[in-house]
């Protein structure tokens, strides 16, 4: 006996389940709230350079500040620079400087804004960027945040996954909220952008544990014909968040107020894991059989299934266990040590870095669509939701693997139109935008519920760690490779266009997971491949026979 015939016995999807999915959309729902939080809590709103003596009347301002200000090629007035002098304009006699100074022979010499920024706050009263002058020579810290940010989940995927492995699912997954809850107070309270940039790093090490946690503890208590539903249902409040941001976002305009508002939500989550039960498909592999036994016996009283004491007896418990417990300790060498588990983690890997290299680009990028931040992230979370619906019809009908690889493919297309629009057909890029952004979460749905099928028990937590590792690398280097657009304007777009098509080819080459048992050790992952080139032989000797 399996443990598939054990969780048919006790139930694979029922009140059980449900109540499991519902108790796990606390962290899916945090998560975008932290991960995208950087759109508001870094926005740069217009500014100039602070000018003493800017006269009152407000019909002599626009003349006074082009006297004070150089103008960029387009037209604006620059937001770095002022004049080192102010220029005479039109024989205008400058309020505050006592008298028309003589225009300059030549180009007029600029300085950079020493005496600071004035902000147009009409949209956000404070954010990082107006907190600590994070402009102008300045704007890469800005962006550097969000790299610092992603960096901590990279070190944090690590470290659960290893840790879940070991220690168990949901006392992990106790260390994640308490983590969140402490270090996102303590980056509210911040007084200095080094202690910022520390206290982001930390929580999203913190956060990287509801990342590679939540889906695995969901699948290892779902049947194989309900972990496709349930891996898109439990996906969807990921989409809640995105949505959820853009009304706390408007509604909440100062930095530190919004960060308290997405961090206090882990307080009820720490309450809410009296009620999470551990996996006990991971107990067993341990050899805890008492422990997987009550949670066996819970979730058949839930599920209203009448169990017999043979069928659940401790001695079936045992030789179930017997036959999954893995041989010493969770290794990410263990990831490598085998053909097929390495291919596997190879092609996952670029896989990752892909999905969270387009995503996280067309995500933080709202600006250029011809709607103000608020609505661009409302359309951007609610486009999410026909994504979700395309996935869990793909998924079901042509599989994961090309699943994969095509909304991997879309989004790269998408991208790439969109470099071919003109700047004019602003209707048009908003359009491909909004698109690209939909293949992205379509691909990031997939390869969570793709990856945690490919792994065994014994190490799905590992794999999905290394997984995220690569992914959260992609994710850091996002925001760095919006830079880009000062060598070349279009050098972004093709560079998240071109990561997201190499890993749609990469994704052909992982096997289909579609109706297939979840492997529970190292050697059941071995053994498809067996299996598999098997089958085939057969299938070609029936066809020379035929």
């Amino acid at each position: 006996m399996g443990f598939e015939e054990l969780l048919d016995q006790v139930g694979g999807f029922g009140p059980f389940q449900l109540r499991n999915v519902a108790l796990l959309a606390l962290p899916r729902l945090l998560l975008p709230l932290h991960f995208l939080l950087p759109i508001f809590l870094a926005a740069v709103p217009a500014h100039r350079c602070a000018l003493p003596g800017t006269p009152a009347n407000f019909s002599y301002q626009d003349v006074w500040l082009e006297a004070h200000l150089p103008r960029e090629p387009d037209g604006t007035l620059s937001s770095c620079l002022r004049f080192a002098r102010p220029q005479a304009l039109l024989n205008t006699t400058l309020g505050g400087e006592g008298q028309s100074p003589e225009k300059p022979e030549g180009e007029p010499s600029t300085v950079s804004c020493s005496q600071g920024w004035e902000y147009d706050r009409s949209e956000f009263s404070s954010t990082i960027a107006t907190e600590w002058d994070l402009v102008c020579e300045k704007k890469g810290l800005n962006k550097a945040t969000s790299t610092f940010f992603f960096a901590g989940v990279l070190v944090g995927a690590v470290a659960f996954g290893y840790l879940s492995d070991r220690f168990g699912r949901r006392r992990l997954l106790l260390v994640a909220y308490v983590s969140t809850l402490v270090l996102g107070l303590a980056s509210a309270a911040s007084v200095s952008y080094l202690m910022f940039a520390i206290t982001r790093t930390l929580t999203g090490s913190a956060l990287a544990g509801f990342t590679i946690i939540v889906m695995p503890l969901e699948l290892e208590w779902l049947d194989v014909e309900h972990r496709t539903v349930a891996g898109v249902l439990s996906s969807t409040f990921w989409t809640g968040g995105v949505m959820l941001l853009a009304l706390v976002g408007y509604l909440i305009r100062d930095w530190r107020w919004l960060l308290l508002a997405v961090t206090l939500p882990c307080a009820p989550g720490i309450l809410s894991l009296w009620w999470v039960p551990e996996s006990a498909r991971w107990l067993l592999t341990q050899g805890r059989v008492e422990e997987a036994h009550r949670y066996l016996l819970r979730c058949a009283r839930l599920n209203g299934r009448p169990v017999g004491e043979d069928g659940l007896s401790q001695e079936a418990l045992s030789k179930v266990a017997a036959g999954e417990r893995t041989v010493g300790r969770p290794s990410y060498l263990d990831l490598f040590r085998t053909p097929r588990l390495r291919h596997i983690s190879l092609c996952c890997m670029v896989v990752w870095f892909g999905v969270n290299f387009s995503y996280y680009g067309l995500s933080l990028d709202v600006s250029g669509l011809g709607l103000n931040v608020y609505q661009t992230q409302l359309l951007f979370g609610a486009v999410e939701l026909p994504s979700k619906l395309l996935v869990y019809l793909s998924v079901r009908h042509a599989g994961r693997r090309l699943t994969q690889a095509g909304t991997l493919l879309g989004t790269a297309l998408a991208l790439g139109l969109r470099l071919l629009v003109s700047a004019e057909t602003e209707s048009w890029s908003t359009a491909l935008a909004v698109m690209g952004k939909g293949f992205s979460e379509a691909a990031f749905t997939t390869a969570y519920l793709f990856t945690s099928e490919l792994y065994p028990t014994v190490l799905r937590q590992t794999g999905m760690g290394l997984t995220a590792l690569v992914g959260r690398l992609g994710g850091s280097l996002a925001p760095l490779a919006a830079l880009l657009d000062g060598v070349w304007l279009p050098l972004p777009k093709l560079a998240y266009g071109g990561i997201a098509l190499l890993a749609a080819c990469t994704a052909l080459l992982l096997p289909e997971t579609r109706q297939a048992q979840l492997p529970e050790t190292i050697q059941d992952v071995e053994s498809k491949r067996a299996l598999t080139s098997l089958q085939e032989e057969e299938m070609t000797m029936k066809q020379v026979q035929n």
